[in-house]
């Protein structure tokens, strides 16, 4: 197992991320048994760090995880979890709702806790000053229930910048979704220099994009294994984000005992991709992509009529040309009205201005539908709500 030091700590560079537990498909529980299998495989091994979330797997993802733990001491592993300010149902006792993950999780601390999907829908619950939530929170660590307190993020640059700068001193790390793909579809490269340059640790989720390329098409998964006969689509996806020198935790998210076993393979020791390995994975990104080569250049914005942040408008169209995650409806929801895609009048001024030759207004209407047709994460959060009035008696 290859480990990273973070602040005098030594983590295992290969996070257990319980977001994917199988259930059983009986009674449509999480298998224990298989978890329990999992994890035993995976510290075996030497794996030490653990990820959750309130909201995963509708709140049992915390108590499986748990369970599976319940062997172990308490300080021969790390735990991550997260505190759910992006499907909140209103103001709430936010310490008592972080109490709650901690006796489902079975501790007392939180090794690492993070404010979970903040962007630009997560922010406004999260920036309220009545709601009081980063406040509440940081207090729990100088308490000492949290160690290191972090957030993950699914927004733009800008947004990052914000919040590293109005928050400085209170966070030691930040998780983003890094891959091959996203490195420049989604500028995490961007946002993996200004973490870095700010000082803070990088967590890693989505190495391999929801499983997307751990599994390639078969055009693509040829190439690699012209390279490589044995190993994994994954294990390339893997090995491009251990390249980065500040990643200090890459997260998985297994369900399968395979599963683990490829990941601790490509996990034993570092192998640095060779240049053609890192030009092939550079061209499997681009063959993925399905949407405009806008560069951000903002010179679309100058003369536009509605005063659209179109660059921005335009990256969302690019990521959900690749996957309709619901990260990027997220932040399609946190717009107001009239700085959404609909809100464009089909004008032609940004087509006139774009270097690229971009048709925006065919983008931004195809973007536009592809919103209101799918579901809105408002709607997605109720059920959400209900459970954290549960558990808080309200």
């Amino acid at each position: 197992m290859i480990y990273t030091d973070f602040q005098g700590l030594t983590i295992s560079r290969l996070g257990f991320g319980c977001m994917r537990f199988a259930k059983d498909p009986l009674t449509g529980e999480i298998d224990q048994a298989k978890v329990n299998a999992m994890f035993e495989r995976a510290i075996a091994a030497g794996v030490n760090y653990f990820d959750t979330a309130y909201p995963y797997l509708d709140g049992k993802s915390e108590l499986a995880m748990a369970e599976a733990l319940k062997e172990y001491p308490r300080e021969s592993y790390y735990l991550a979890d997260k505190f759910p300010g992006h499907s909140l149902p209103g103001k709430i006792d936010n310490v008592g709702l972080f109490e709650v993950s901690l006796k489902k999780c079975r501790t007392d601390y939180f090794d690492f806790y993070l404010f979970h999907n903040v962007n630009e829908w997560s922010t406004k619950s999260y920036e309220r000053e009545d709601w009081h939530i980063i406040p509440d929170i940081y207090r729990m660590k100088q308490e000492g229930k949290i160690h290191y307190l972090g957030f993950s993020f699914h927004g733009s640059i800008d947004l990052l910048r914000h919040w590293l700068d109005k928050y400085e001193g209170i966070f030691d790390f930040v998780q983003i979704q890094c891959n091959y793909l996203d490195w420049t579809l989604q500028d995490a490269k961007a946002k993996y220099d200004l973490i870095t340059e700010r000082g803070l640790g990088v967590w890693v989720m989505e190495p391999c994009r929801g499983g997307k390329l751990a599994k390639l098409p078969e055009e693509q998964s040829a190439k690699l294994r012209a390279l490589d006969a044995e190993a994994s689509d994954a294990s390339f996806a893997f090995r491009f984000v251990q390249g980065l020198p500040n990643v200090k935790v890459i997260l998985s998210g297994m369900n399968e005992v395979f599963q683990v076993e490829d990941n601790l393979k490509t996990f034993s020791d570092y192998r640095p991709l060779s240049d053609a390995e890192l030009n092939t994975l550079q061209e499997i990104a681009e063959s993925l992509k399905k949407g405009v080569p806008c560069t951000g250049c903002r010179y679309c914005c100058a003369g536009c009529p509605m005063e659209l942040d179109i660059p921005f408008l335009l990256d969302c169209y690019n990521s959900v040309k690749v996957e309709r995650a619901f990260s990027v409806l997220m932040r399609m929801d946190g717009l107001d009205p009239e700085k959404r895609p609909e809100a464009c009048i089909g004008c032609g001024q940004c087509m006139h201005a774009c270097p690229q030759g971009i048709d925006v207004p065919a983008a931004l209407a195809e973007l536009a539908e592809i919103v209101s047709n799918g579901p809105k994460w408002a709607d997605r959060a109720k059920g959400r709500h209900e459970s954290i009035r549960k558990d808080l008696g309200m």
